[in-house]
């Protein structure tokens, strides 16, 4: 999840700062500015770090909510995709496994509690 966030930085202050590496896309549903997606996807990584940190700490409440802000990176990068096709779909697949990963956590530890 850190990983994931940490990603999400770098494609942010990418898109901020405006480099030639992504694709101008004409008449997409979802376009922003290449600086509003940017900022979007900083923030999404920066409480995807902090998310990933209070996972470490073991808090349910924490899973929960990395579970729902991978779900919004894995939508955003979704959204992201005419704009940098590869490293989206990489984000994407990363945002989905970190989802499935917290949740089979929460499963065992479910199982666990209930002597399953």
């Amino acid at each position: 999840m850190i990983f994931g966030g940490a990603m999400a930085i770098l494609e942010g202050i990418a898109a901020i700062s405006k480099g030639d590496i992504f694709l101008a896309t004409r008449h997409y549903v979802f376009e922003f500015s290449l600086t509003g997606w940017g900022w979007v996807h900083l923030i999404l990584g920066i409480v995807l770090v902090l998310a990933g940190c209070a996972v470490l700490s073991g808090a349910l409440w924490a899973r929960y909510f990395g579970v729902a802000v991978a779900g919004l990176g894995a939508i955003a990068n979704f959204l992201w995709i005419p704009y940098y096709p590869l490293w989206a779909i990489v984000l994407v697949a990363v945002n989905i496994f970190i989802v499935w990963a917290l949740c089979t956590g929460m499963h065992r530890e479910a199982d666990e509690t209930l002597g399953a």
